[in-house]
């Protein structure tokens, strides 16, 4: 892995030394504090309870999906199947989360859970050279997070890994917010869209994978999510149209009507205020540079 030099450039130029935490506890607190900002996820519990265990850091992220936080203490702990462990614990358990939610979040979260890419994040200070090549084998949403701490005043997390999720179970439970036509999965709407459209978001899927590698792709049951840390686009396909929705300012557009819509306050699939609606391949070509524009400022 690439070493990461950070370097401050007042009174001449000084390599600022990285250091990791005295004690993992520290680290813990840090990012339980701290997980909207750090990873874009709503903490619930700290070492929850389970069989024959306890999960270190528990939390839900901004589609609803359970997140598993998992810290290795040293290197040869082998935190990847211990968060595996949980992850399956956690699918056997669902009530026990729903509860959980309800409790913290209140029962309108609970039923907008979405089972369908729960996801463990293991957090070191470094991982053997195996590790990412494991989690590559296994083919579940678990993502390898290595820090460092420059002086006392800086962290840096380096996501070693970008899994591209497709969901892992169907959840027949959830409650789905109300909305013009069909509550149809996302790939029940793209199975039953012509192929034109088919072919189109084909090309945008594409499109978006390729403005960086540290870009994931989360199919969910509703909409698939185009993440970095956070969701940036989250994007529907129906029988006439594809929507996207843009985490952008909407005030930062020229917004053109019947292309371009804000969205704030207004209740819609993922996360998003600016929305984008494309029916041809040139309504694409003209929201390149608006997809461009929220990959670049997230």
């Amino acid at each position: 892995m690439a070493e990461i030099k950070l370097f401050s450039v007042q009174n001449g130029v000084s390599e600022i030394p990285s250091t990791s935490v005295t004690l993992e506890k520290e680290l813990q607190i840090l990012i339980e504090k701290n997980m909207p900002a750090f990873f874009g996820v709503t903490f619930l519990k700290s070492e929850f309870q389970i069989t024959n265990g306890r999960i270190d850091s528990l939390g839900i992220d901004e589609n609803n999906c359970p997140v598993i936080f998992e810290y290795k203490r040293s290197v040869n702990e082998n935190v990847i199947n211990q968060g595996l462990f949980y992850l399956d614990w956690l699918l056997d358990h669902m009530a026990d989360f729903k509860l959980l939610v309800m409790e913290i979040l209140g029962i309108k979260k609970a039923n907008e859970i979405d089972w369908s890419i729960p996801c463990v994040i293991c957090i070191a200070s470094d991982f053997t050279k195996f590790d990412e090549h494991a989690v590559n084998q296994m083919q579940r949403n678990i993502k390898l997070v290595r820090y460092k701490k420059f002086g006392n005043d800086l962290i840096l997390f380096e996501h070693l890994n970008a899994p591209t999720v497709k969901p892992m179970i169907e959840n027949l439970s959830i409650t789905l917010p109300k909305k013009s036509g069909t509550d149809k999965t996302f790939l029940q709407q793209y199975e039953g869209a012509p192929q034109k459209l088919q072919d189109i978001y084909g090309t945008i899927k594409d499109y978006i994978l390729s403005l960086g590698d540290d870009i994931t792709e989360n199919q969910l049951k509703l909409y698939v999510a185009f993440k970095k840390i956070k969701n940036f686009i989250c994007a529907e396909i129906y029988q006439s149209k594809i929507l996207l929705h843009m985490r952008l300012n909407p005030d930062e557009i020229n917004l053109v009507d019947g292309f371009t819509r804000d969205m704030t306050g207004i209740g819609h699939f993922g996360t998003g205020d600016l929305q984008i609606l494309i029916k041809t391949e040139e309504d694409f070509e003209k929201a390149k540079i608006i997809i461009d524009k929220a990959y670049n400022n997230n």
